[in-house]
């Protein structure tokens, strides 16, 4: 029984330093990995820098170049409700484009709608469109309020249709509707599509 408790015990210490080895390589490798990770992220964070300064400088130069559809100005409830009064004489949906001239996004959008001849016919044949000022000098609280602030869920731009009537039936999130840094032809066809008035 000695001789069976002794070898037990050198096995039992022969284990644990086999452990403890393996544990000791375990934290090392760990680390490492760890000390790899972080120096990586480091020179991944200097380019993104470079980067994100590059691409606020492109994307200003291309925002300076685009249509500004948005007017901070405007009383939006009154251009809304004749857009609602317009739509009913032409059996059209409403469509609104909430967002800013500040937006490189609501300005893209607006620019691929207008440019792009397919899209347009189904814009122009099914909608009467409106470009919802948000912006620092007019938030247009009310409004935004009255269709459950979708910016705040969703960003810029956002989409509110009205049916003839003037009631909300969808409220659309841009940012499904990406492709790369731009718009998906065919994403925002089915969109628009999905959305025309029943006729």
């Amino acid at each position: 029984m000695a001789r069976f408790l002794f070898i037990f015990g050198v096995k039992y210490n022969q284990l644990l330093r086999n452990m403890k080895k393996t544990v000791h390589k375990l934290v090392l490798v760990s680390s490492l990995l760890t000390l790899s990770f972080y120096s990586s992220q480091s020179s991944v964070n200097t380019l993104s820098k470079e980067q994100i300064e590059a691409k606020k400088k492109a994307a200003a130069e291309e925002k300076a170049k685009l249509p500004k559809p948005y007017h901070p100005e405007a009383n939006a409830a009154l251009d809304i409700k004749k857009a609602i009064n317009q739509a009913k004489k032409e059996h059209k949906n409403v469509m609104i484009q909430a967002g800013g001239n500040w937006c490189i996004w609501c300005l893209r959008f607006n620019d691929y709608v207008q440019k792009t001849p397919e899209l347009k016919k189904i814009v122009d044949d099914n909608y009467v469109y409106y470009h919802l000022n948000w912006s620092p000098e007019n938030k247009n609280e009310k409004i935004f309020a009255t269709y459950g602030n979708p910016g705040d869920q969703f960003g810029y731009p956002v989409f509110i249709v009205l049916d003839e009537n003037g009631n909300q039936i969808h409220t659309q999130d841009s940012g499904v509707l990406e492709d790369g840094t731009g718009y998906s032809l065919e994403k925002v066809k089915d969109f628009f599509t999905a959305w025309m008035p029943k006729k």
